[in-house]
């Protein structure tokens, strides 16, 4: 079964890297700068969620923070399984390979996708913190893992699983950290800036939304002419 699906992901790899070598030199180019690229949009959405949610309450701004640490975590861990797995990139280990990009060094572990797991995993922990971008977000993730593929430098076996990883270690990380994340943003929120709520003139009572500012009447002068008079006895 596993060798099956390796022939295939292989065949399949042999079918995408021949017809990337017949595209037009500057959608290659772009294609290889896109891998890299798509991640620096990632970590500004990062930043942007962050800064919408500031001031939001703990519970919702918690997974915006814990974002970019919950890809790092994914990251990790897609690490680990390449140190264990060892499957050697198809830019060496297929004959007549045609590569768009430098194929990485020996040692460089092939599975999975180190690039669709970190993608997968921004998009997976960028939903839970703000769900409008999940239409945006889940397919530019895997647009960046088949472009791994379009440059010659995975199987798609590689990219699928390591959206797969992404995608689903980064959100769970997320939830699991979560009630620790709420408890710090809780406790250092006065310092984080923009996001302390705006605090209350000594004069203003604030009542659930509303500010009750207490009047304080000023006395009235002796002689003011709103001073009743008594009538004169002629």
């Amino acid at each position: 079964m596993i060798t099956a699906v390796f022939e295939t992901s292989a065949d399949l790899y042999r079918a995408i890297t021949e017809f990337a070598a017949g595209t037009p030199l500057w959608f290659q180019d772009f294609a290889e700068w896109g891998t890299d690229g798509g991640l620096v949009v990632f970590a500004v959405l990062f930043l942007l969620a962050a800064w919408r949610l500031r001031r939001a309450p703990s519970r919702s701004l918690a997974p915006a923070l814990l974002a970019p640490f919950a890809t790092v975590g994914a990251y990790a861990i897609s690490e680990t399984a390449k140190s264990f797995i060892e499957e050697e990139r198809p830019c060496r280990a297929v004959a007549g390979a045609l590569a768009l990009a430098e194929c990485p060094p020996v040692g460089d572990w092939s599975f999975p996708s180190n690039h669709a797991t970190i993608a997968a995993a921004s998009a997976g922990a960028l939903v839970l913190a703000w769900r409008g971008l999940a239409p945006v977000v889940l397919p530019l993730a895997a647009i960046m893992a088949l472009s791994r593929v379009f440059v010659g430098v995975h199987y798609p076996h590689d990219v699928a699983v390591g959206y797969l990883l992404g995608v689903t270690a980064a959100p769970l990380l997320v939830l699991a950290f979560r009630p620790v994340a709420v408890a710090l943003v809780d406790r250092f929120r006065p310092l984080l800036p923009g996001s302390a709520s705006p605090t209350p003139d000594a004069d203003t009572v604030v009542v659930g939304a509303v500010d009750v500012t207490e009047r304080i009447p000023r006395p009235t002068p002796a002689g003011d002419d709103a001073t009743r008079r008594l009538p004169r006895v002629r």
